[in-house]
């Protein structure tokens, strides 16, 4: 792993030294229960007689940690009653608790993982707008959709950034990223990364950013999430939309996390991005992560 470029960050992540050896080890195998087709009770007691040992997530009460190399092999997964995703990745749609009955919006929503979580929270009632520029990727968010039974969402394919007008309660924008935060599974993504790739990113992050704040109502929600450690793709970003939205705290009792960064290298992003939150490998076994979330305001300056 190329840790000389992970090394930018030795004066901002808590106990590097144990940071620098969660990242050389592989992540745990985990899974999301879906309740649009089984309930946990009965999906725990199928695991129970199929003997495939788990351990429920501290902070998740429908994330599973499984003792099998590959869930996507399982009968459950073909069924639908599971979904084979990182245990970081199910943070977002807790953090935006889309309610039933709402229109929500996932910008960059291919693969689906997380289109089909707020589906299930909202009891597939309501409406879900599950968005992806890269037509390849339809292909994919298409089948998990399907194969989880998330019925209250459609698919479109536009450019994020030029999406057409339309008013929605809340967003989710889970933006393309250099991807640092998924080296214990793509251990070949840090050789990839660097400053230059991260400022390129930004500019399309914040236009992503930008556009569903102004598609969300006055008064409504969007959660900005990547998977980098990036403040430049973090950050960086949530600092330019400060004119359309305020970001506000939130907490997720029994998982660690670090506060986000008000400023980084000479780059003063403002005291209020301490209540965004980063989320470390080694703070809790996990990939990497970082979350905003803000609140557009009730007059914002387009």
């Amino acid at each position: 792993m190329a840790s000389e470029h992970l090394e930018r960050y030795r004066d901002i992540i808590p106990d590097f030294d144990a940071f620098l050896d969660s990242m050389s080890r592989p992540l745990p195998v985990t899974v999301r229960i879906n309740t649009l087709k089984t309930s946990a009770p009965e999906l725990l007691s199928r695991l129970d007689r199929a003997g495939v040992g788990y351990e429920r997530m501290r902070w998740y009460p429908l994330g599973l940690r499984l003792d099998v190399e590959k869930p996507g092999r399982l009968m459950e997964f073909h069924m639908g009653l599971i979904h084979v995703q990182e245990e970081i990745s199910m943070l977002p749609p807790v953090v935006l608790d889309p309610q039933p009955g709402e229109r929500i919006l996932d910008l960059c929503a291919a693969p689906g993982g997380k289109a089909a979580q707020m589906s299930m929270q909202m009891s597939n009632r309501g409406l879900i707008v599950a968005n992806d520029s890269s037509s390849a990727r339809i292909v994919p968010l298409r089948a998990n959709l399907e194969r989880l039974g998330a019925v209250n969402t459609i698919v479109t394919s536009y450019d994020g950034r030029r999406f057409p007008e339309y008013t929605f309660d809340r967003a989710l924008v889970d933006a393309p990223c250099s991807s640092e935060g998924t080296a214990r599974r793509h251990p070949g993504v840090i050789s990839r990364c660097s400053v230059k790739r991260s400022m390129d990113l930004q500019s399309l992050q914040v236009s992503l950013l930008r556009r569903a704040i102004q598609l969300t109502k006055p008064g409504g929600v969007v959660v900005y999430s990547t998977c980098t450690f990036a403040p430049e793709e973090n950050e960086g970003v949530v600092s330019r939309v400060l004119d359309l939205g305020d970001v506000e705290s939130f907490t997720v009792p029994g998982l660690r996390s670090s506060p986000g960064l008000p400023s980084w290298n000479g780059n003063d992003y403002g005291e209020e991005l301490v209540k965004c939150r980063r989320y470390y490998p080694h703070e809790n076994d996990t990939g990497g992560f970082f979350v905003a979330k803000l609140r557009r305001r009730l007059s914002a300056g387009e």
